[in-house]
Parts: structure tokens; C-alpha cells; sequence
């Protein structure tokens, strides 16, 4: 690992106030080379939406090719989730011993190798070892890399990062269909995962060269007369039953079982209850992206104003995210019962947009209580509940459509399902997270990095 930038001398020998002295404590902040890695993080997520994506693009002519059901290529698809909380959890633990360059570089690397299997023999086991390696793989990925940002930027600047590394996941998707479907229809589906194994690995050998670990990643050295930094680890149960982080886990999980639903259930409700084309859905769909976008990339650096000017993050990022999971679940609870196709496709917009939000804030409210060395392993541990909506949602709206005695009518259980769950864990979120509070009331077994 390199050196890290010292920290600034003081200003001057004369006694220095509190601002003074956080000033002078604080790692050098590089912007160049912070946004520079930015840059390289977003795209690491793109090519992680990529990869997920390639599958469901390449499912017609997979099928036709190895004559295989859809019960089959079913099987296929979910394997990518055998072992993808798992490995989410196991390498949020290593990853306060083993920095986040060669985290990444081995991720990606192993991405690369997923997609190999079927250029050489192209048949099911040889797909489904590539999606359960590929998962095992992915699993880390999104908190890994919101936690390699993190050691780039202090908490005051890691609003529109944030976002921007969440909106990977929408410009991923973004960027891979038309680039993928292209390759897919001229060249066949082997080359679009020859392609994605090459993109990942030149983007490992390039992140190898310059994916160094920031200055943030390290406790501040101590100041006369002030007491040390955090060094000593604290125990995970302390930490996890704080209430910032149980609410940010919270706020999450509503979010994350909304887009669980939208991913498995909306394109076929669009379609078959609203009597869109395949075409008009996917439009649908693709503006609900664009929404959340606008949203993330206008959310985030508004907390980070109202930070600068004294707004606690209680308000300014907490209360936020359970405010935007709740008016969420109240649009989703209302979208079935509205009369006319406008008033539904907005509150649909609302409902499966504005969670979006939820997504980089709650990782920004963890981080405020979480000491440095620990953040990993909890940015784990919330990225694996997080997948918990994943397993449970999609199945449980199938059986309520099957049990109901209208298809119309089985969605609007589920939908109303959701809407308890959202408005729940917004609530939640908005009373549990306290960062200030909680930050002092781990402060007796040392103070935060």
C-alpha cells in the first residue's frame, strides 16, 4: 500500500480554536486524484451492470441455441445468487486487512474469467458455473467500491461520489443494452461475453496502476493534549445495534425490496395490466431510470450543502432517505386504485423512482458512526441484507398473483405488500438515524477516525 498524504501542520503556534485544529488534523484532500478514481469506480459499476445484464439480453438465442426450457434457463439466472450474499459478507470482513486496490483488481479480474466457460464449451453447466462464479464476485462489489470511494473523500464531500457511483448501476444499464443487443444480433451471444471479459480485464490492469488506497483510510494522527484516534476495534454487535445503522439498513431494505419487485414484476404488470407493447414498457421503464438518476445526482450534493451550513445529518441525509422510501410506499400503495393511465404511470414513477435515493445515503449515514478499519465489514453486512428483498420479494409477488382470483387483483396484494414494508422502514429510518448521537455514544472506547 502507498504512503498517505500527512497530515497539514498547523497554521500557526498560537492556540488554535475547534474548526482550527480539525483542519489542521485532516489528511491532504487531492481533488485531481480524487475524481480521477471517481471516474474509475463509476465505470467498474457500469461493466458490474453489464455483466448482470448480459444474460437476460442474450435469453431468446440462448435458449434457441441449446434448446433448453424456461423453467432451465430460470435455474440459470438465479444461480447468480447462490453464493452473492455470502461472498458480500465474507469480503466486507477482509476488508479492513486487504486494501481496496487489490480488492477490486481481483473482482474484476475474476468477472473476466466468468464469462469464459461458454466461449469454450457453451452449454448449461458451463453457464451456470459462470453466473454462480460471477455472483460469488459481484457480491462485494457495490460496497467494495463505495468503500474504496470513501478513503478518497472526507464525510463533508461524499454527497455527489456517492451518487455517482450508485448511478453506475443505471448507466450501466443505460449503456449495455443497445452495445450488448448490437453484438448479440450481428456477432451472437458468445461475443458480448467475450467482450465483457476483456472490458474487465483492462479495466483491472489500469486500476492495478492507479486504484491506490486515499489518505482517508487511515486514523489521523493525535495532537498534543488530545486523545487518540480510534485504533482498537469495536465490537461488531455495538456497532451494528446502533440506531444510525439500523436505520440505514432499514432504509435499504424498503428500498432495495421496491427495486426487487420493479426488476422482476414491473415490465410484465406494465404490459399485461396497462396493455403496453414490449416497446412502450421498456420506454416506461427506462424514464423511471432517468428519474432516479436526476434524482441521485440532485439529492446527494444538496446534503452536502446543507452540511456545510450546519444542518445536522439527522436531517440532512437520515430523515431524507426515510422521507424518500416513505412517499415511495404511499405512491405504491395508491398507483393500483388511480383512474386513468396518467395519474398511474406518475405515481409508478414515484414509487419505483424516488427509493432510488435511499441507496447512497444510508451508506453515507453508516459511515458517520463506523470506525474507518470496521467500515467494510458493515458496508458488507448492509449490502448482504440488502440482498435478503431479492430472495423474498419476487417469489412471494408470483404466489400472491397465483393465489388471487385475478391476476389484477394479485398484484394489487403485492403492491400493497410493499407499500407496508416501505413505509415501515421509512419510518424507521427517520427516528433511528442519529449519527451525532450515536458518534458520541461510542466515543468512551475512543473517538472517531
Amino acid at each position: 500500500m502507498p504512503a498517505h498524504p500527512a497530515a497539514s501542520p498547523a497554521a500557526s503556534a498560537s492556540p488554535a480554536g475547534p474548526l482550527d485544529e480539525e483542519t489542521a488534523d485532516a489528511p491532504s484532500y487531492d481533488r485531481r486524484r480524487a475524481w480521477l478514481i471517481t471516474a474509475m469506480i463509476v465505470t467498474f459499476m457500469v461493466i458490474n451492470f453489464a455483466d448482470k445484464a448480459v444474460l437476460g439480453l442474450a435469453a431468446v438465442p440462448i435458449m434457441d441455441d441449446l434448446h433448453i426450457s424456461h423453467s432451465t434457463y430460470g435455474l440459470i439466472a438465479s444461480s447468480f445468487f447462490l453464493l452473492f450474499s455470502v461472498s458480500g459478507l465474507v469480503v466486507g470482513f477482509l476488508s479492513d486487512r486487504i486494501s481496496s486496490r487489490a480488492l477490486l483488481f481481483v473482482m474484476t479480474l475474476t468477472w473476466a474469467v466468468a464469462q469464459l466457460p461458454v466461449l469454450v464449451v457453451a452449454a448449461v453447466p458451463t453457464l451456470i458455473a459462470g453466473r454462480v462464479l460471477l455472483g460469488a464476485a459481484e457480491g462485494p462489489a457495490a460496497s467494495m467500491s463505495m468503500h474504496a470511494l470513501y478513503k478518497w473523500y472526507p464525510a463533508h464531500r461524499r454527497g455527489l461520489p456517492s451518487a455517482l457511483q450508485i448511478s453506475g448501476a443505471a448507466l450501466g444499464t443505460l449503456i449495455s443494452a443497445p452495445v450488448l443487443t448490437w453484438l448479440i444480433t450481428e456477432h451472437g451471444w458468445r461475443y458480448a461475453y467475450g467482450a465483457l471479459a476483456a472490458v474487465s480485464a483492462v479495466w483491472a490492469l489500469v486500476w492495478w496502476r492507479i486504484g491506490h488506497d486515499g489518505p482517508y483510510d487511515e486514523a489521523r494522527p493525535a495532537r498534543p493534549g488530545k486523545q487518540a484516534p480510534l485504533t482498537a476495534r469495536l465490537p461488531y454487535r455495538r456497532i451494528l445495534l446502533t440506531g444510525t445503522v439500523l436505520g440505514s439498513i432499514s432504509s435499504a431494505f424498503g428500498a432495495s425490496w421496491a427495486l426487487a419487485l420493479s426488476q422482476a414484476w414491473l415490465p410484465s404488470y406494465l404490459r399485461t395490466e396497462l396493455g403496453m407493447s414490449a416497446g412502450a414498457a421498456a420506454s416506461t421503464i427506462s424514464i423511471v431510470s432517468a428519474f432516479s438518476l436526476v434524482l441521485l445526482l440532485a439529492v446527494s450534493p444538496l446534503m452536502d450543502a446543507l452540511k456545510s451550513r450546519g444542518v445536522t445529518s439527522r436531517w440532512s441525509s437520515g430523515a431524507t432517505q426515510g422521507i424518500a422510501v416513505c412517499v415511495a410506499g404511499c405512491a405504491m400503495a395508491a398507483f393500483p386504485f388511480a383512474d386513468g393511465n396518467p395519474l398511474r404511470l406518475l405515481l409508478i414513477g414515484l414509487a419505483f423512482g424516488t427509493v432510488a435515493v435511499a441507496i447512497p445515503l444510508h451508506y453515507m449515514t453508516a459511515a458517520e458512526v463506523v470506525p474507518t478499519a470496521q467500515r467494510g465489514a458493515v458496508f458488507g453486512i448492509v449490502a448482504a441484507t440488502g440482498t435478503l428483498p431479492g430472495l423474498v420479494a419476487p417469489s412471494l409477488t408470483g404466489h400472491l398473483v397465483d393465489a388471487a382470483d385475478s391476476t389484477a387483483s394479485g398484484y394489487t396484494a403485492a403492491f400493497l405488500v410493499t407499500a407496508v414494508v416501505m413505509v415501515l422502514t421509512g419510518l424507521l429510518a427517520v427516528v433511528c438515524i442519529r449519527p451525532e448521537r450515536d458518534a458520541q455514544r461510542l466515543e468512551p472506547a475512543g473517538p472517531r477516525p
